[in-house]
């Protein structure tokens, strides 16, 4: 494809400050997708995601792919290639799997792709499972267990532990073919899907996790979402224990879609279709016996972009990583972040349990948020950390962030969105944090002289705040107000020194 100037796609191209870079294309037995994304390598964001739902995998006939579904698809493959020309993005991988993968005529679709630019591969079963199992291990570092990757034609399953992908399986029981095993009652149905499952060789207890990836299952987390009236919207890490997964999978199956159709959030062909799922989570749970389940938005696409990696950025914290790259395109750069951090860390209270990678994240989201509006950078800045897909975060810790960006900006009564997720004396040490943060900001406007001229460290119970002499003229009415409402938070008394060698630099 012929590509644009760097210059011209910077100015045109960029969607939120990104440049896209990258490009997927799933030719799925449900829906054919491309994503485009962008920014960080380790945990890239989503810039474009667009589906056509071809169905590839439902109406054939003697093996063949259906006319229409091809038409359908071939349509949207074609727009796809302008946008991709357009943009100038090479770096393009377009994969196949079980439609195009068991249908008698899928290299003549192939023939069809290639002519317009594209060059697709067909992904056997084994690598599919491989593959997605690389995905769960990019956005859960260090998951033991197995994943189910539920997709239209197929359901494939893998063991995974150390970092390591054992050989996988694929299963004819992806959401298209599932109706064909729902005869009888929910338990009848169980039974002959379980079947499948045992007869695959998969009848053991699990090590840990069920890792449930495809857009069946995101649907049916959001699902689960909605009957907790979560103030969480997005289905990724979302956990539930065995029988508490049990009891979803049985609600669920006995949901007509006009009752599905009831949540906002579920398509109509979701809707549909998730009934479905019911019985198989069912049949999962019975075979595998996983301590709990947890499903990831990440699959097959970003285990494509996973698997690319140098070991090194692999290795790299995926909550640090997305946040630092969005931080910084929003004013507050990695070292600035680094900075402050470090300068905040005696606000933290003794013995504090919590995560300094927390921490350190919701530092770069409170400072940029002070780059947007005034009135809206408090409700901005907390849907940022409640509801943007951060990967390797759990609920509370996205609530801890929301409370730091909260008192950042001087508002330390939460709202419940942030309360119903935390336990109390945690969101009170995030509160502190945030207003650690102010502090430190408003001291000397982030500058790095006024971060080097000065110190706060907690002796005893007193919270001290040492400014070098030459600099003392920094510690004015707005900070000495921010100073004493931080040592009124954590209990202790307030005392400001001066040092007597100014050891700042020049900015």
């Amino acid at each position: 494809m012929t590509g644009l100037g760097t210059r011209k796609a910077d100015r045109d191209g960029a969607f939120s400050g990104n440049r896209p870079q990258r490009a997927i294309i799933d030719i799925g037995s449900n829906s054919v997708r491309m994503v485009l994304y962008g920014g960080s390598l380790r945990a890239p964001d989503t810039l474009f995601n667009e589906k056509v739902m071809a169905r590839l995998g439902a109406g054939m006939k003697k093996g063949k792919l259906a006319p229409q579904s091809v038409a359908l698809a071939m349509r949207g493959l074609r727009r796809w290639a302008q946008i991709l020309s357009d943009l100038g993005i090479t770096d393009v991988d377009t994969v196949a799997t079980a439609a195009v993968r068991d249908a008698v005529d899928g290299e003549a679709f192939l023939d069809q792709v290639r002519a317009i630019g594209l060059a697709p591969r067909v992904l056997s079963g084994e690598e599919e499972a491989r593959v997605s199992a690389r995905g769960v291990q990019g956005a859960f570092p260090g998951a033991i267990g197995a994943v189910a990757d539920l997709g239209g034609g197929s359901l494939e399953l893998v063991r995974i532990g150390d970092g390591e992908v054992a050989r996988g399986v694929s299963l004819p029981l992806g959401s298209l073919r599932l109706a064909a095993y729902a005869e009888g009652n929910f338990d009848d149905t169980v039974r002959r899907l379980a079947k499948v499952i045992r007869d695959a060789g998969w009848n053991e207890a699990l090590p840990g996790p069920l890792y449930l990836v495809g857009g069946s299952w995101r649907a049916l987390a959001v699902q689960a979402l909605y009957q907790r009236r979560s103030v969480l919207t997005d289905p990724h890490g979302l956990e539930l224990a065995r029988k508490d997964a049990r009891r979803l999978a049985r609600k669920v199956a006995g949901m007509t879609p006009e009752v599905l159709r009831r949540n906002p959030r579920l398509s109509s062909s979701r809707a549909d279709s998730l009934p479905l799922t019911g019985p198989l989570l069912e049949a999962l749970l019975d075979r595998l016996k996983p301590e709990r389940v947890v499903f990831s938005s990440w699959g097959l696409r970003e285990g494509l972009l996973f698997d690319r990696l140098p070991y090194e950025q692999q290795a790299q914290d995926p909550l640090l990583a997305g946040i630092s790259v969005f931080a910084n395109m929003r004013g507050c750069p990695p070292t600035l972040a680094t900075r402050v951090a470090g300068w905040t860390v005696d606000a933290m209270p003794p013995g504090w349990p919590g995560s300094e990678r927390v921490r350190l994240a919701a530092t770069s989201l409170a400072l940029a948020s002070m780059q947007v509006e005034p009135n809206l950078r408090i409700g901005l800045g907390i849907d940022w950390a409640l509801q943007k897909r951060w990967i390797g975060v759990t609920g509370e810790e996205r609530a801890l962030m929301a409370a730091a960006i909260a008192a950042n900006g001087n508002q330390c009564a939460l709202p419940v969105q942030v309360t119903s997720l935390a336990r109390k004396e945690r969101l009170e040490a995030a509160i502190c944090w945030g207003l650690a943060i102010r502090l430190c900001r408003r001291l000397g406007g982030r500058s790095r002289a006024s971060l080097q001229a000065t110190r706060l460290t907690v002796e005893g119970g007193t919270l001290v705040l040492q400014i070098d002499e030459g600099r003392a003229s920094l510690f004015g009415p707005p900070n000495e107000k921010d100073f004493a409402l931080l040592a009124g938070r954590m209990g202790l008394k307030p005392e400001f020194r001066l040092a007597r060698n100014d050891s700042a630099v020049a900015d």
